[in-house]
């Protein structure tokens, strides 16, 4: 378990940061108008992390033997800003406790 958990909160914090990247791209782009603003890139590969992070979380979730809807829970918190650093810091002590009582 612990072998997973490193990866998953790697790509937890990558996720996190390109979402807030990307989300003042969006604002750039939308609200000021800034027109050379590379918000397609930035969106492709927080696609490509989120994809990634999403196996990172099955491969941690399979190991530790979470439920699907706790392990669907962890993956949404790629997709609200701020939130994938709550969920990995939650996740993270949860894997800390189970290893501790194993």
């Amino acid at each position: 378990m612990e072998s997973a958990l490193k990866p998953f909160r790697v790509l937890a914090y990558m996720v996190g940061v390109m979402l807030l990247v990307l989300c003042v791209g969006m604002v750039l782009n939308y609200v000021i108008k800034v027109t050379w603003w590379p918000g397609l890139v930035i969106a492709q590969v927080h696609g490509f992390l989120y994809m990634v992070y999403l196996l990172a979380v099955m491969n941690l979730g399979m190991k530790a033997r979470w439920s699907w809807p706790y392990m669907l829970g962890i993956m949404l918190g790629g997709t609200v800003p701020f939130l994938s650093f709550y969920v990995e810091r939650r996740v993270t002590q949860r894997v800390h406790a189970e290893l501790a009582r194993a």
